[in-house]
């Protein structure tokens, strides 16, 4: 999940512009693969106040420009501000390549900013309290022919918004843990027959996910991937107790000899870091051609990084940007060396420390068995065990916080900030922008991994 804070000032120039801080929050959809397919943003945004003026009538087409009235309206305002967030620069690098769905107002339908978002990268849910009259009917009909595509978000059970809806939406998303179970066949079916695609949200669990892939939903928005029970279906990229060896290893002050070695015994160690040394340029002048060359050009600190966000490598991908779990365990660590920069008294240790808390919160997804046990094994401190056993200590409240950002949890992430002062709600959430992209680009140019001794 990521965030970004935006101060937006209203258009109309005057001192009584509204100014709003928003947030985006990023959750993973995958597709039938386990592979990531999109993102969904989650927006957090200040409740507009209310006017005393009569609530503007619908308008269309050529009606949809700002007046001078609407300019005064804080609902429209707050949905310019909105639209303007998503064509952030900063919230288009967190997606990474993948495309975003965002819930869509009445107002940022019916505002014509809405048509600077590229309608490649952008899928509008349309929630359920939507009033789907026949002036925003006729807007969807006009974004269609535009080649903009809608989602029915929110979805147990058909009511009467809904069926007004369906002809216009591509998408169906169902609130897996709301709908009724025995509805769920038939509902699937019905609307798989019809040519929709078919979301199951809120799957965190993995029997949930079994049931939805055996009635043929398409995409999966939810964190059992990351959970101990997926374990069973999740093969790694590299032999289990090689990299656990490697890392050992490295926990000490190996030689470049007693590296090779025991790299030169597990061939897809070797390749991944081969890539690595000659796509970060960090070879400067030649092409890096044996396994002594790509130790010493990357050097035992990056290496012994890279090697714990391996161990989430999924072994059915090559690319590690579509890899979902280790996307988040990355984005987390980012995010965790982030942050505890910005407290007092951070030093390089405690960088290194917050970056392993992150890293191995979720190893217990790859292991199986119990964290606790998974995390004996690694070695890891006590203080660090604490953190993620406990959220014990600083390092415990700063994994709480990317928690609660990866749910979209706002307002236990403003409680935790009293905790982690000076850090600030706006902060974390550029911070996890920043971790969002950084993961994002970890294997394609190898520059997230270097990015890291930045």
């Amino acid at each position: 999940m990521t965030t970004i804070a935006i101060e937006n000032r209203g258009h109309t120039g005057t001192a009584d512009d509204a100014q709003f801080n928003i947030s985006f929050a990023r959750q993973p959809i995958l597709n039938r693969d386990g592979m990531l397919c999109g993102y969904e943003l989650k927006v957090r945004a200040p409740q507009p106040p209310a006017v005393d003026a009569p609530a503007a009538k619908a308008h269309t087409g050529a009606d949809a420009e700002a007046s001078a009235d609407e300019a005064s309206d804080p609902a429209r305002q707050l949905a310019r501000a909105v639209l303007d967030g998503l064509n952030q620069g900063q919230v288009r690098g967190a997606l990474t390549g993948h495309p975003a769905y965002v819930d869509v107002s009445r107002e940022m339908l019916l505002d014509d900013a809405i048509l600077q978002l590229p309608a490649e990268r952008f899928m509008f849910e349309l929630p359920p309290s939507i009033e789907a009259d026949d002036a925003l009917v006729l807007r969807i009909v006009q974004l269609h022919g535009r080649r903009y595509r809608f989602v029915l978000d929110e979805v147990s059970q058909p009511n009467e918004t809904f069926a007004k809806l369906l002809p216009y939406a591509e998408v169906v998303k169902i609130d897996f843990p709301r709908a009724p179970r025995a509805l769920l066949p038939k509902l699937a079916s019905v609307l798989k027959s019809a040519g929709k695609l078919l979301i199951a949200a809120g799957i965190d669990l993995q029997a949930d996910f079994d049931t939805a892939h055996g009635l043929g939903f398409d995409r999966f928005q939810g964190y059992y991937f990351a959970r101990a029970q997926a374990s069973t279906t999740r093969r790694v990229s590299a032999p289990r107790h090689a990299l656990l060896n490697l890392l050992q290893l490295l926990a000490g002050e190996p030689t470049v000899s007693q590296l090779e070695a025991e790299l030169k015994l597990n061939p897809v160690l070797v390749m991944h870091l081969m890539k690595l040394a000659n796509s970060s340029g960090l070879a400067v002048g030649h092409k890096v051609t044996t396994l002594r060359d790509a130790i010493n050009a990357t050097g035992t600190d990056r290496i012994a990084r890279w090697t714990q966000l391996l161990l989430y490598a999924d072994g059915r991908k090559v690319a590690l940007e579509d890899d979902p779990l280790l996307q988040l365990a990355a984005t987390r660590a980012r995010f965790m060396e982030l942050a505890i920069e910005r407290l007092p008294e951070a030093g390089r240790d405690e960088i290194d420390a917050a970056f392993l808390t992150g890293v191995f919160s979720f190893v217990d997804a790859v292991f199986g068995g119990s964290l606790e046990s998974t995390l004996n094994v690694l070695t890891l401190s006590r203080p660090l065990q604490a953190a993620i056993l406990r959220r014990e200590g600083v390092l415990g409240l700063l994994l709480s916080a990317v928690d609660a950002l990866e749910r979209g949890a706002w307002d236990e992430l403003a409680a935790l900030c009293e905790r982690l002062q000076p850090l600030t709600v706006e902060e974390l959430a550029q911070m996890g922008l920043a971790a969002g992209a950084w993961a994002g680009v970890a294997d394609r140019s190898a520059q997230g991994l270097e990015r890291i001794e930045d």
